[in-house]
């Protein structure tokens, strides 16, 4: 253990959910009897790593993987069903908002009591006060009660007692989630003084970009389970990489629910129709129309079908329609993309561009690829307008398609990724 300040092997945790709310004695008897009144969910499932003394290690997962109930196994507030966890050294947890302060307490009676319960004596914890509230930057409301502060105020009073504890191990639980950037700016000044200092900070966030600059190693929990451990470039992606296809199977079902929704209004669903469900057109519209837009789909370079889609990959947006039988004139089609707050990205037309439009006709559909799209982290959405021979001569238009989501890997700021290199 010379080297490791943090052994965990094989823990597993498990708890026990009520399936409905028991407020009588009646009630839980009844319950227990028919041994009904709850179901299980396993927070954690054989979880092994160590943590190395002076390392910044970075705990990511979506929320329910397990990373708090973790963090609490670490600091002896829950015990673990199975496996064991050994320590090498004290530990200061900040793991919640507010845990560990009394509301009906003052600030200042509040740093006593956190810092008794942190082992720091009377005398520390007098040496130390001016400290903690200085880095709180409360010392005007030090003597009110905490139930009167904001978010912000008991993040940064708790955090600054979990700094001036002076212990070997620092767990912090989302401690960037809430408070200024100017907070947040202090935070990781205290982490890399801990770091120089020869101690060890086990960070829990859904901040990619924090674990990948500042940690040595990373730890990806999904669903309970170590999925990867290592450099947190690479553990950062592969999370984002999931989140992509969480939001793809999101995206998905959540389109399909429309379709049937819109199919059975119509009076035309049924359970044996095609079963692609990536392709999800709405209930057809009575028009007499010369032409007609009827869906929007989104591909990836090899043609599937897509909703979710990495910063600098190729992207297809095709838009069925139909036109009039006895239509024998010219069609011209535009398409712009906006991001899901109405800014306009970019747009494009075939009356611009001079582009022949015959075989889209022909095909019923059109479709243009953007190459290495530049958008940054976002939800966006396409206009698609259907024009003819001249363009103010319009013959449909979709004001807003379905979403399409965009992740970045980037951690600079932004719209979109410019490519730049420094000179």
């Amino acid at each position: 253990m010379s080297k490791i300040a943090i052994s965990v092997s094989n823990v597993s945790k498990t708890f026990k959910i009520p399936k409905e709310k028991i407020s009588t004695l009646r009630g839980a008897f009844v319950n227990a009897l028919r041994n009904k009144g709850h179901e299980e969910f396993k927070a954690l499932n054989d979880v092994s790593f160590e943590v190395k003394k002076g390392e910044f290690f970075g705990v990511i997962g979506r929320n329910g993987s397990g990373k708090s109930t973790l963090l609490k196994i670490l600091a002896s507030i829950y015990t673990p069903d199975s496996g064991t966890v050994k320590v090498d050294g004290l530990i200061s947890p900040f793991l919640e908002l507010g845990i560990g302060f009394n509301p009906e307490l003052s600030g200042r009676d509040n740093i006593f009591l956190n810092a008794s319960v942190l082992g720091l004596t009377t005398k520390q914890i007098k040496d130390k006060f001016d400290d903690i509230v200085a880095f709180s930057e409360l010392r005007r409301f030090i003597d009110q009660k905490v139930k009167n502060y904001s978010s912000g105020m008991q993040v940064r009073l708790a955090f600054s007692v979990a700094i001036h504890a002076n212990r070997d191990i620092l767990l912090m639980d989302e401690v960037l989630a809430v408070g200024d950037s100017n907070f947040q700016s202090k935070c990781m000044e205290e982490f890399n003084k801990y770091k120089d200092q020869g101690k060890t900070v086990i960070l829990v966030t859904h901040d990619i970009a924090t674990v990948q600059r500042y940690c040595d190693r990373a730890l990806l929990l999904r669903k309970g389970k170590v999925e990867m451990i290592g450099d947190p470039e690479k553990v950062g992606n592969k999370y984002i990489y999931q989140n992509m296809s969480d939001e793809e199977k999101r995206l998905f079902n959540e389109e399909k629910r429309r379709r049937i929704a819109a199919e059975k209004e119509a009076g035309i669903y049924s359970e044996n129709a095609d079963k692609n469900t990536s392709a999800t057109p709405s209930a057809p519209r009575q028009s007499k129309k010369i032409a007609e837009i009827t869906k929007v789909e989104f591909l990836d370079k090899n043609g599937k079908v897509k909703n979710v889609f990495q910063t600098g990959e190729d992207l297809s947006v095709k838009v069925y329609f139909k036109k009039r039988k006895d239509f024998k004139g010219e069609l011209n089609f535009g398409v712009a993309i906006y991001s899901q707050e109405g800014f306009y990205c970019f747009g494009v037309n075939t009356f611009f561009d001079k582009i022949n439009t015959r075989k889209y006709l022909k095909n019923n559909y059109f479709d243009i690829k953007y190459n290495n799209i530049p958008l940054k982290t976002n939800s966006y959405y396409v206009q698609v307008g259907i024009w003819g021979k001249l363009i103010a001569t319009q013959y449909d238009f979709l004001n807003k398609s379905q979403l399409f989501k965009i992740v970045s890997t980037d951690k600079n700021q932004g719209l979109i990724h410019i490519n730049y290199s420094w000179q």
